[in-house]
């Protein structure tokens, strides 16, 4: 397959307070759907700024399509499609319309985009609200407007910024199957950013795991998936006592990691690794609170490569955003 995104090296710094993207480098193959999985703030939007020339980086280099994000932002910026975290479209204008202003802002022709703006409608499943006042459009409508925006220049290559954020959860499946069928029938190259697991799960040919401005992994799902190693146990207690050692010495435990009281033990089969910690653990006198045995999923993956879930690293943020939004008020 032949690279269609390169990066090396790629650093972003806002003056001396915010390091958001640290050194990554990775490529993306030509027809590949690529994700960004990570909690806010890891630098997955700062990434995808600098790829596509809205944020110029502090050092490194990327070319989209063999085009320098540097030297040759417009070439780049011609070949790529951009649907945004926050929604861009004007709510005053039917969705129509926005569709030929996006279009005129991009210098299409105006037969070839009559064309294109009826097939993606169609695509988006907006014909029949295609004259609608977008302020009337529901946050899927809008979001599915802006994807079909992101297409009307026929671009090698798609990025989505956490493209189904806020949406419920049949909105997002949605805009996946839509995604997909972007995929399958034109074979375009997608990037998108998620911090939803099931959607970069779902979606993604690969995964690179982003955190603290570093790729800590990247693989398909499936490999990420198998790197956890085994079954894991999650065991919550009642007792201040360590017993890392206990459940580290039973039979087919491969390691034991503890967090707020919470046991999480790799097993090779955890169907019969199960009992033997827990009569281990009642045999000393202490309560067992909670029990889950699970298969491995991308969370394991990315607490095996982080250190926690990526529930606990959203709850917590990656870096200081107030920080990070001071930095950039100095910068202006």
């Amino acid at each position: 397959m032949t690279a269609i995104v390169e990066v090396e090296n790629l650093v972003k710094r806002f003056n001396e307070d915010v390091l958001a993207v640290d050194g990554v480098s990775f490529t993306v193959e030509e027809g590949e759907i690529f994700g960004f999985l990570g909690p806010n703030g890891a630098g997955k939007s700062t990434t995808i700024n600098m790829l596509t020339t809205l944020l110029r980086p502090t050092s490194g280099k990327a070319s989209i399509a063999g085009l320098d994000i540097m030297t040759q932002q417009d070439e780049v910026r011609r070949v790529i499609g951009l649907v945004p975290q926050d929604l861009t479209v004007d709510d005053e204008l039917s969705g129509r319309e926005n569709m030929y202003l996006q279009a005129d802002l991009y210098d299409v022709p105006r037969d070839e985009a009559r064309k294109s703006i009826e097939d993606l409608l169609e695509v988006v499943d907006l014909q029949d609200a295609a004259d609608r006042l977008v302020k009337t459009y529901s946050g899927g409508m809008r979001k599915r407007l802006e994807l079909a925006e992101g297409l009307i220049h026929h671009p090698r290559i798609l990025f989505l910024d956490e493209p189904t954020l806020g949406l419920d959860i049949q909105t997002r499946a949605a805009i996946w199957d839509y995604i997909k069928d972007l995929k399958a029938k034109h074979n375009i190259t997608v990037f998108l950013t998620t911090h939803y697991l099931e959607e970069a799960d779902g979606l993604c040919d690969r995964i690179g795991i982003i955190d603290h401005g570093k790729i800590v992994a990247l693989d398909t799902p499936a490999t990420l998936k198998r790197s956890v190693g085994g079954d894991v146990l999650t065991i919550g207690v009642r007792s201040e006592e360590d017993l890392t050692d206990l459940i580290s010495s039973r039979p087919g435990i491969i390691s034991v990691r503890k967090e707020d009281g919470v046991y999480r033990a790799k097993a090779v089969h955890g169907e019969a690794a199960t009992p033997e910690v827990l009569k281990a653990i009642w045999e000393k006198g202490i309560a067992v609170t909670s029990v889950e045995l699970s298969r491995p999923t991308l969370d394991q993956a990315f607490l095996e490569y982080t250190g926690r879930s990526l529930r606990d690293a959203e709850q917590s943020g990656s870096f200081d955003k107030a920080a990070a939004a001071r930095a950039m008020r100095r910068r202006r």
